[in-house]
């Protein structure tokens, strides 16, 4: 039987989390991901898979042999969507359905020839952005400071978030508001997610999986502001919970990838744009 892209891009993930690493647990301490020549960040679950890497930008084989590079390392698989064209049966009429591709690329860091540009981020900046981001979010809930509990609640579409003096630092501060309106992002209003607008009981499937999606969202959104996370604790029963759930669905990483893009895009302003 041939091995599925959902099964490739599961396996690379069940590796990390076998030496107890979860990547969307992991903080993006060198800058998000991106193309050496097109300089675009790469979206979804690519994301943390190239997070594995330990390097800010990757180049295709085509790419690193046009600007004189020769590759010394292993590629990464990176996933896409294609349209594939098909006639319905019973209609007669020809269909667009997407599939799932994939292809490698290689970080600059292991491609002899070329150097990697700096990042030169800059801590007050990055705080600087990540205020924009909440402030700006379309739509946004109602976000009530104070308390202990940080929280959303769909029935009142409302973000409690416990004042930044409460956290030990402002990096947690970010990373938990940003993971709160993450969920929020699930309301009717705005991409009617059914991992918030259905009631599920803590501990169940579907409950687990809205929580994955705010922490991908989280991560990638402290990402795109440039804030330093320290690593947070990957706990043996969280692994092991996680890894159960994957193995027993290949989609499953994939989809819930695809979910906290489209809810980092809703957030930052890019929900009615095409997806790039």
């Amino acid at each position: 039987m041939s091995v599925t892209v959902y099964e490739i891009i599961t396996d690379q993930i069940i590796a990390q989390l076998e030496k107890g690493v979860a990547p969307w647990r992991k903080p993006w301490t060198v800058g998000l991901p991106k193309n050496l020549v097109s300089g675009k960040v790469y979206r979804g679950i690519n994301l943390f898979l190239l997070s594995m890497a330990g390097s800010e930008y990757f180049v295709t084989r085509k790419q690193a042999e046009s600007l004189g590079g020769k590759i010394r390392c292993k590629g990464l698989p990176v996933v896409f969507w294609k349209m594939r064209e098909w006639e319905n049966l019973k209609t007669g009429e020809k269909e667009q359905i997407p599939f799932l591709r994939y292809y490698r690329v290689y970080p600059v860091t292991g491609v002899e020839g070329l150097v990697e540009p700096s990042s030169g981020k800059e801590i007050n900046t990055s705080i600087e952005t990540a205020e924009t981001i909440i402030r700006e979010m379309p739509n946004r809930p109602v976000i009530n400071y104070g308390g202990n509990k940080a929280c959303y609640s769909p029935s009142k579409d409302e973000v409690k978030m416990p004042a930044l003096q409460s956290f030990m630092d402002s990096a947690h501060f970010f990373h938990t508001s940003f993971h709160e309106l993450s969920h929020s992002t699930g309301h009717e209003s705005r991409l009617n997610r059914p991992g918030v607008t259905n009631n599920w009981e803590f501990g169940s499937h579907e409950y687990s999986d809205e929580e994955l999606v705010a922490e991908m969202t989280a991560s990638f959104l402290s990402g795109i502001a440039g804030i330093e996370q320290n690593i947070l604790e990957n706990s043996a029963s969280y692994l092991n919970a996680w890894l159960t759930r994957i193995q027993a669905d290949p989609k499953l990483i994939v989809q819930i990838g695809s979910r906290a893009q489209k809810a980092a895009d809703y957030i930052l302003g890019y929900h009615n744009e095409s997806p790039g």
